[in-house]
């Protein structure tokens, strides 16, 4: 079990059946009246995010998030299949539970598979990944002192803003928690 009080970031109990991870939490303490923990939480199955107010005291079962180190493999229509890398076993998840995460994943690349009671509910790639840009329109010289950025495509399709002296061909390392490009490598 664990206390309103005890939620720090990323921390993941069952409420109302569903599982929630903690985004962003507050311990209030007003002049008058008790202290309240005000927190924003999300459904890990659906994605959801709401804010609820939680006294201190409240006590809910934790709920244990089990992470899998596993290889993407390949995509097939609307499934995409994964390889544990310790047991070889192939598991097939579908486009819809992974929403977006999968953008800037390659072939062959590592990601944490996450589960809870046997159920695939997401994907996490590793915060960051270097990318070729196959596709961005040329950028014109001297004009770097405005921070301009133009679209680009890397070669998994997913398209970053860059800055205007990044080129075609050129490799650059995105963070994927946010899905911004960080430098050219």
């Amino acid at each position: 079990m664990i206390y309103a009080s005890d939620f720090r970031n990323g921390v993941t109990f069952e409420m109302d059946g569903s599982v929630f991870q903690v985004v962003d939490f507050q311990h209030v303490k007003p002049g008058k009246g008790a202290a309240f923990v005000r927190a924003k939480i999300k459904n890990v199955m659906t994605g959801a995010t709401i804010e609820r107010t939680f006294n201190p005291a409240d006590k809910m079962p934790k709920a244990l998030i089990e992470r899998k180190e596993m290889q993407y493999l390949y995509s097939d229509g609307d499934l995409y299949y994964f390889m544990d890398t310790a047991t070889y076993e192939q598991i097939p998840i579908d486009k819809n539970v992974l929403g977006d995460s999968l953008k800037f994943i390659k072939e062959n690349e590592t990601v944490q598979i996450l589960v809870y009671k046997e159920t695939v509910f997401g994907v996490e790639p590793p915060f960051f990944v270097e990318l070729k840009i196959i596709e961005t329109e040329p950028g014109f010289k001297g004009d770097t002192a405005t921070g301009a950025t133009k679209p680009a495509t890397v070669e998994t399709g997913a398209i970053v803003k860059v800055p205007l002296f990044v080129e075609e061909g050129d490799v650059i390392r995105i963070d994927t928690r946010i899905g911004e490009y960080m430098e050219r490598v």
